[in-house]
């Protein structure tokens, strides 16, 4: 695993913004797995909701922006429902962000 480039695509997750919480979707807690092998990004992630209205072009919203990482050979993003998403998934800081403590 190269865990430089897997930084950056961290760092890239992190300009992603879930449509309706002023927060990016890494730091929301949404992204369950990143994996880097030879370039190859897969992800693993969900959202705050089965029915949220951005379930069918989020994922290549956030596939673009690990694409645009230098380095990056594809990228594969999979939605899960399992385990399902809650705010303790967030941390403290983001939490702090949304007004939540």
């Amino acid at each position: 695993m190269d865990t430089e480039l897997k930084a950056q695509v961290i760092e890239a997750l992190k300009t992603v913004y879930d449509p309706e919480i002023p927060v990016n979707i890494y730091d929301l807690g949404l992204v369950y797995e990143v994996s880097v092998v030879a370039g190859h990004v897969a992800v693993d992630m969900t959202l705050t909701a089965p029915g949220c209205p951005v379930a069918e072009t989020f994922p290549g919203e956030v596939e673009t922006a690990i694409r645009a990482v230098p380095g990056v050979v594809s990228a594969q993003v999979e939605l899960v429902w399992e385990p399902a998403w809650t705010m303790d998934r967030m941390p403290e800081a983001a939490r702090l962000q949304l007004g939540l403590f």
